[in-house]
């Protein structure tokens, strides 16, 4: 069992300490959906958490070609959007931290539109993004990368990260909740470089898995580095989005995908794996 998860781990360049790895092959781990904040009615969610959809676990079966399961396995995480033009699916882990450091997010994973029409279809893809929902003693902080692939059907592969928030909206009337849409489509800017083509195969039913990495300093509450691929980003001069603390949420440190699609088209986000990993001294 060592030997099998070393080979696994063995695709990732992690930090010394573990956090979690997660291969889907045993279920979805703890992964959920996200649902919006409420108090006594869930009339009170914010009209943008209203249909969310959760994730599910997929063996990548395609009309064509039969089942190609994932990049290492039988199973992923497949994050699929309603056919509505803006529809997003997200999936959500939510753990704690134990030690203000450095932390690394890695993952592979690939997207698609769902292949109803005979066509590459490679444009019908908003975007997809990982994020990160942390919070310390004073401020609750929240790193946001998205490829955005196209929009309104032209094509833009770039990179971009969100720093600014809309406002907070109190739920409920404990003083405990607060919402705010945070995938919104307001306030999205580029990484500082050029475009990045990732590989879209020849017909829709085709997947090529794409590696992810994103470090981030939980002392300093800034980000590290990023890669996808082969490019690496210069993220020394980005920054999060960071609000006032909240009550109850002390050590968060949650993680999440999701997939957006730019049409009345299903579209769709696929992980294979992911791992998160930091670097302490002690127990």
């Amino acid at each position: 069992m060592a030997h099998e998860l070393s080979s696994q781990l063995s695709k990732f360049d992690p930090l010394p300490r573990i956090i979690l790895y997660d291969n889907f092959d045993n279920g979805l781990e703890g992964w959920t959906g996200l649902i919006g904040n409420y108090e006594d009615t869930l009339d009170s969610v914010l009209p943008g958490y209203r249909d969310l959809r959760p994730p599910m676990l997929s063996n990548a079966t395609m009309w064509d070609t039969g089942s190609a399961g994932a990049l290492d396995g039988v199973y992923s995480m497949k994050l699929a959007t309603r056919p509505e033009d803006g529809g997003m699916g997200v999936g959500i882990k939510r753990v704690t931290w134990r030690h203000a450091g450095p932390i690394q997010f890695e993952a592979y994973v690939t997207f698609k539109p769902e292949a109803s029409e005979l066509r590459l279809s490679e444009l019908d893809v908003r975007a997809f993004g990982v994020l990160f929902d942390l919070q310390n003693e004073k401020e609750r902080v929240m790193p946001h990368l998205r490829y955005l692939n196209a929009l309104e059907g032209e094509p833009v592969g770039r990179w971009q990260y969100k720093k600014d928030r809309v406002s907070l909206e109190t739920i409920g009337g404990t003083g405990k909740t607060q919402s705010h849409f945070h995938l919104s489509s307001d306030g999205w800017l580029d990484l500082p470089a050029e475009p990045q083509a990732l590989c879209y195969n020849e017909i829709s039913t085709k997947q090529n898995w794409h590696y992810i990495r994103i470090g981030f300093d939980l002392a300093s509450m800034t980000y590290t580095s990023f890669q996808c691929n082969d490019r690496e980003y210069d993220v020394s001069n980005i920054s999060p989005m960071v609000m006032p603390a909240m009550a109850n949420l002390w050590c968060m440190l949650n993680v999440a995908f999701w997939i957006e699609t730019d049409l009345d088209k299903r579209a769709f986000l696929f992980v294979d794996s992911v791992t998160l990993s930091g670097d302490w001294i002690g127990q």
